[in-house]
């Protein structure tokens, strides 16, 4: 099958497409703070992708004979992979990161798989960007957002391929997540203030509030004391005074 009868195939599949949905419009009105692009590498992406097929489809030839379907599905193949690609959706919201896909299913005409993931900004632990060696000859990235707390399989962490500027992504993230956690420090330090406050406050309040009959009674205290003291000391003057006559 020619390259030309291939393209003309696709091109036929993707006018299928509805390349607008209800849901991209939801989206316009979030607040993104930064949205990931992918469009720059369309193309790169899907014939990195149709070579890895034709490469698995050689060897499936030579060793059962399965890669001869395998390299007539190609055009449905690439559909599929422009489709996939084109629908993807990476964006930071103030309080996470959101991917969405629709992606067709082995044969479009059954429909479609819609994935969105939605993951907590606290929860990450870093952003990593990865190249496998055909990936680096074709100029692909894949990045991998690593959850924190305990460590689990990488394959439990969200892996997303094909994003034009990996590196201009993590560090939006990373920014924003260091942000959020002054702001989070920030916050519980003027709490812990403002509780010290009230309770000076408190503190102030109940001595400022002290019945006058207790206030009555305290200075009674305080002039019987100072009254004991006078007359200790008179005692004390007159027994100097006869000593010395």
């Amino acid at each position: 099958m020619g390259s030309g009868e291939i393209d003309v195939l696709e091109s036929g599949l993707l006018l299928l497409q509805d390349s607008r949905t209800e849901e991209d419009e939801d989206d316009e009105q979030r607040v993104v703070l930064y949205s990931a692009s992918f469009a720059e590498m369309e193309e790169i992406y899907v014939k990195y992708q149709t070579i890895q097929w034709v490469l698995y489809s050689l060897l499936l030839v030579l060793a059962w004979g399965i890669g001869l379907f395998m390299l007539i599905y190609i055009p449905i193949r690439r559909y599929i992979l422009r489709a996939e690609f084109r629908s993807r959706m990476l964006y930071i919201t103030p309080d996470s990161i959101v991917y969405k896909v629709v992606k067709p299913v082995a044969f479009p005409c059954f429909g479609a798989l819609k994935k969105e993931k939605h993951i907590l900004l606290p929860s990450i632990a870093d952003i990593v960007i990865e190249q496998g060696y055909l990936q680096s000859y074709f100029g692909v990235y894949s990045i991998r957002i690593e959850n924190e707390g305990v460590r689990r399989s990488s394959s439990d962490d969200v892996h997303i391929h094909g994003v034009a500027n990996p590196r201009e992504f993590r560090k939006v993230v990373l920014t924003h997540l260091a942000n959020l956690k002054r702001e989070s420090v920030s916050s519980q330090v003027s709490r812990n203030e403002d509780w010290g406050g009230m309770t000076s406050h408190r503190s102030w309040s109940r001595t400022a509030n002290t019945p006058s009959g207790d206030l009555i009674l305290q200075k009674l205290e305080e002039v019987g004391s100072s009254v004991k003291v006078e007359n200790i000391q008179f005692v004390i003057c007159t027994l100097c005074l006869f000593g010395c006559i």
